[in-house]
């Protein structure tokens, strides 16, 4: 391998050209030039002899970012957190394929690929991979849908990896639509079946795992999936491998198709329904891989929250999650549009900078953003939005916490919020529209003491469905609307007590 090292310095950061010039930037959740406003996007530039399709991301010991990429790379980055970015490429590993999860410990990194988890390290220490171990590749592989998600690792040590379908519909080949997780000693553990085509896996503040889902067959939207060791989560393609996996057992039932997720949950005990949907287009078309924020308030109000890329639309979007009557559910709220190519991963920088980047497949999919390829930062000026922060799940109705006191008498008013319900057809045909559509009537709503939040009291919750919330008419104690009107949130279960 020839180790070499491409530099570019910037007297001023780049910020983006083509989509800032687009008359469209705005036209989806329509506040992108708002957003600028507190979260600007910072492009690192790539130097023309670094074929940088980005696919995973790490921080290392010493700060600098390492970049996985879709070709097969590692490259090492030192300088893409400075202000304005100097970023100088190092090339760190080759010879892998699609590289969509980096971790490093204990002097070593592991990459998830699409065959393979392997460790590699430096023997000599210069700091060019000279060792790679291959910790396990027991699973099948033989075509192009057959993607390999890999998480950080675990507080034991492990790495989760989550593996696509053959094709999006049929499971031909060894565990694919399963989760599984790799020891630090190179067992492979089958965790849960039933998956599509992930698009990225991770914790949440629990440290619990989940992975995201994309939209298809048995998926009426993408959505965040919880990874229940044992548990079934929607596609029965991949029934076929309960023989491989010792000490699991087959569920007794398939799900039904053209039913509700509410219903089949009963028929088949082992499903667990998504614990966050993203309603199609509204919120993600091809949601990615995704990052916990634990940057100690450096990335502004939303600490402990999931950041999550979207792959065909170009943006960035947040969600919350948390556990009722044993079952995870949570929220998604709009976040950040106007990055330049399709986003693969997104990670968190020591200086609390979010790292997105990502690649356009030219004729495959979709992509909102122009740029073939990309290497982007999201800072915080400082300056905190006013935005619906989280919402919470009451026995009565729900929690909304705002990042800024609200003006009270507006906030006080029932009449103040529009909170529509819906859910999608569980079945094997392609996606889903929304269906089965009810309008909340909001009974009460209860201004807390500090300002920063409001219970917001409804007649009835429907159980299995989106609640979707327009806080259009809320103000803030200075009179500023808020930034993003929607947000939206998964009813699983509802509460058995306050």
């Amino acid at each position: 391998m020839v180790k070499y090292i491409l530099t570019i310095a910037l007297l001023a950061s780049l910020p983006l050209t083509r989509l800032e010039a687009d008359e469209d930037l705005g036209a989806m959740w329509g506040s992108a030039r708002e957003e600028a406003n507190y979260y600007p996007i910072v492009s690192l530039p790539i130097p023309p002899g670094v074929p940088m399709r980005p696919g995973s991301f790490e921080i290392l010991p010493d700060g600098r970012l390492a970049v996985g990429t879709r070709r097969g790379d590692i490259y090492f980055v030192k300088g893409a957190f400075d202000v304005p970015p100097k970023p100088e490429f190092h090339l760190f590993a080759s010879g892998l394929d699609e590289v969509f999860g980096v971790s490093w410990k204990d002097g070593a990194m592991t990459a998830t690929s699409w065959a393979e988890v392997t460790r590699i390290s430096d023997e000599d220490g210069d700091e060019v991979a000279d060792r790679y171990d291959t910790l396990t590749n027991n699973w099948g592989y033989a075509e192009g849908h057959e993607f390999a998600f890999g998480s950080k690792h675990d507080v034991e040590g492990n790495i989760w990896v989550a593996l696509g379908l053959s094709g999006s519909y049929e499971s031909h080949n060894l565990f694919r639509g399963w989760a599984v997780k790799v020891t630090p000693g190179g067992q492979m553990i089958p965790v849960c079946s039933g998956l599509r085509s992930p698009g990225g896996v991770g914790a949440n503040a629990e440290g619990v795992m989940f992975a995201i889902e994309s939209q298809g067959p048995w998926n009426g939207c993408c959505s965040l999936k919880h990874l229940k060791e044992g548990g079934f989560l929607g596609h029965p393609a991949s029934y076929n491998w309960y023989p491989y996996a010792p000490g699991m057992k087959v569920p007794e039932r398939e799900p039904q198709s053209d039913s509700r997720m509410g219903v089949e949950k009963r028929r088949v005990p082992e499903l667990v329904p998504p614990a966050v949907k993203f309603p199609y287009i509204k919120m993600g078309r091809s949601i990615s891989g995704f990052r916990l924020n634990r940057s100690g308030g450096k990335f502004g109000p939303f600490e402990n929250q999931l950041f999550l890329g979207d792959y065909s639309l170009s943006v960035i979007m947040r969600a919350t999650t948390e556990q009722v009557n044993g079952v995870w559910q949570g929220a998604c709220y709009p976040f950040r549009e106007g990055l330049a190519t399709g986003i693969m991963n997104v990670e968190f920088s020591p200086q609390g900078q979010l790292i997105a980047g990502g690649f356009t497949t030219n004729s495959q999919w979709p992509v909102r953003g122009a740029e073939p390829f990309a290497l982007q930062r999201i800072d915080w000026n400082g300056v905190v939005p006013f935005e619906a922060k989280e919402i919470n799940i009451r026995k009565g109705g729900f929690r909304v916490t705002f990042t800024k006191p609200v003006d009270r008498e507006v906030a006080g008013r029932a009449e103040t919020y529009g909170i529509t319900t819906y859910t999608h057809v569980y079945h094997e045909g392609y996606g889903s529209p929304e269906v089965d559509q009810t309008t909340a009537r909001v009974t009460g709503a209860v201004v807390a003491a500090d300002g920063l939040s409001v219970l917001i009291q409804l007649e009835t919750i429907v159980e299995d469905h989106i609640h979707e919330f327009d806080f259009s008419k809320v103000r803030s104690a200075d009179g500023k609307p808020v930034l993003h009107r929607q947000a939206y949130y998964t009813v699983n279960e509802i509460p058995l007590g306050n």
